[in-house]
């Protein structure tokens, strides 16, 4: 007989002493299907110290299996009666061909299903690889804990941290501590963090820092979505973008198509944070492809500059890039009939944009306020264009008509046109008389925030309450004429002078009615007028 039949046989043997050791202790201490099954092995020993420890010594291409898990290695020692195994070099798990772990040292538990493996350790499924020193991986449930640091790459994304846990059976993998997110697009710094290999969604749940070329994205609960470049974030995000900054309750972002939408408290804010423009509203959407938003739910727009802010409300604010408005309608320019509205330039400078606002419209500044039903402003003129029924305030005068242009200079009124049926009134002192200017149209020259020059034009009337040296009213004249040049002190009318086919006459105050000196169409709005800019904000 030869040697190898005695190898044959001892072997045999032996095994038949191993399935007998394992016989007793199965239906007692181990479920169907956990025992340990040795099933290839170049060298075996078997020793069996008392009851309680009968190791099995393998050594060579060793190959075990527990249901449908496999596992391999240069050698093991099992533990036949409690069914626990200690793996050294070149240790691989083939969990049922979804999970493949591999390490340089593995120690076992069969009844728990249980692997601890040190040195050089590499988990791996379809689509990721994860590296670590130490990973505790439960087979049972496919799932690997690391507590000393990984690594995770998936395809070009890599992550890192101190503490991971990852998730066979749905492809999640959840970063804790110090985790570093790196791809090619972005970067991501936080301190929690779940990722799925299959779908490559990234979701946050600790405060985070997102950077890629031109965004910054602060938040601390949020999910990105890297496939489809979507993201949804919540809880007071911040982003700065390459042209604005942005921040609300919630946001979503669609990268593929430039759309994006911030919810609930929305701040909407302009690079320069001296000259720019702001839009606050409780739903704002963006298109980042046009340079657009759309502001709804109480929007609010802050003209920006270094001291008397203008604020303006609205139902709808919409803004855009003012080189794209007039490729797709007339913008009649308004400063200079023979120059046009846009200037060579930069298409993205900081005055190529417009805004419009619809229904309700309310402006406030400290020198100046405004209501009407519609409005476009252009920061490349900086001039109000007011619709329907506006009414203009500017310290203790009213100017209305049909259509009202107002033109600023250094976000200060500089001069204001009045379309049709254009009238200007102001209460004298602290009276229930009132100066009344009206015209076709009208023209107002400011300076400082004041109103220092008035012209009324075709079908020209005028009441003037005359005052002496003390401020007395001395009477009061009803007149008419083609053209009526005001002139005002303060912001106050002091004096008027009426051209061509002059008309009118001068009452004492006592002997005639006030009330049927009024103009036509007399309306003194005082209760619409905007008093604070409280009053816009609480539109």
């Amino acid at each position: 007989m030869s040697s190898a039949r005695y190898i044959i046989i001892g072997f045999l043997l032996s095994c038949s002493l191993i399935a007998g050791a394992q016989r007793t202790t199965t239906t007692d201490t181990a479920a169907v299907g956990t025992t340990l099954v040795i099933l290839k092995a170049d060298r075996y020993n078997y020793i069996k110290k008392d009851t309680a420890n009968a190791f099995a010594s393998l050594g060579g291409h060793v190959e075990v299996k527990q249901d449908k898990t496999l596992f391999y290695a240069d050698s093991a020692v099992i533990n036949l009666l409690n069914n626990t195994m200690e793996a050294f070099g070149n240790v691989h798990i083939n969990d049922a061909d979804s999970v493949h772990t591999y390490a340089q040292y593995m120690r076992y538990q069969g009844k728990e299903r249980k692997a601890f493996l040190q040195k050089k350790v590499r988990l791996t499924d379809s689509k990721s690889t994860l590296t670590t020193d130490e990973l505790e991986y439960d087979a049972a449930v496919k799932i690997g804990t690391y507590l000393k640091s990984g690594k995770l790459v998936n395809k070009k994304t890599v992550l890192t941290s101190t503490e991971g846990y990852y998730y066979g059976d749905t492809k999640d993998v959840i970063f804790k501590r110090n985790v570093v997110l790196i791809d090619p697009e972005y970067k991501v710094y936080t301190d929690t963090l779940q990722y799925n290999t299959n779908t490559e969604i990234s979701t946050f749940t600790s405060p985070t820092t997102i950077y890629n070329e031109k965004r910054i994205i602060k938040t601390r609960n949020g999910i990105f979505d890297k496939k489809n470049k979507k993201s949804t974030l919540y809880e007071r995000s911040f982003i700065d973008d390459s042209t604005y900054t942005a921040t609300a309750d919630d946001m979503a972002f669609d990268d593929s198509t430039g759309m994006g939408e911030l919810r609930g408290n929305a701040v909407l804010r302009g690079k320069d944070s001296t000259e720019g423009a702001d839009i606050i509203a409780n739903n704002i959407k963006i298109n980042k492809k046009n340079n657009s938003a759309l502001a709804t739910e109480k929007p609010l727009l802050l003209l920006k500059q270094k001291r008397d802010t203008i604020f303006v409300s609205a139902t709808l604010l919409y803004t855009a890039r003012l080189s794209d408005l007039i490729k797709t309608r007339p913008v009649p320019p308004v400063r200079d009939s023979t120059a046009p509205l846009m200037v060579a330039g930069k298409p993205d400078s900081s005055s190529d944009k417009f805004f419009e606002a619809y229904n309700n419209v309310k402006i406030f500044s400290d020198s100046l306020q405004a209501v009407g039903d519609s409005l476009f402003y252009s920061l490349q003129d900086s001039v109000f264009r007011l619709f329907k029924e506006p009414i203009v305030w500017a310290k203790e005068n009213q100017i209305t008509g049909d259509t009202i242009y107002l033109y600023l200079k250094n976000k200060k009124p500089e001069r204001l046109y009045v379309f049709n049926n254009g009238m200007a009134l102001s209460r004298v002192d602290s009276t229930e008389y009132y100066q009344q200017i009206k015209g076709y149209t009208i023209n107002a020259l400011f300076e400082d925030g004041k109103i220092n020059f008035l012209q009324a034009k075709d079908y020209a009337e005028n009441v003037y309450y005359a005052q002496d040296d003390q401020h007395r009213l001395a009477g009061v004249n009803k007149s008419s004429s083609d053209m009526i040049k005001a002139y005002f002190s303060d912001g106050k009318l002091k004096q008027v002078k009426l051209l061509n086919k002059v008309e009118g006459t001068m009452y004492p105050m006592l002997q005639v009615n006030h009330d049927q000196l009024k103009l036509r169409n007399f309306h003194w709005y005082d209760t619409k007028r905007p008093k604070s800019k409280f009053d816009i904000l609480a539109n």
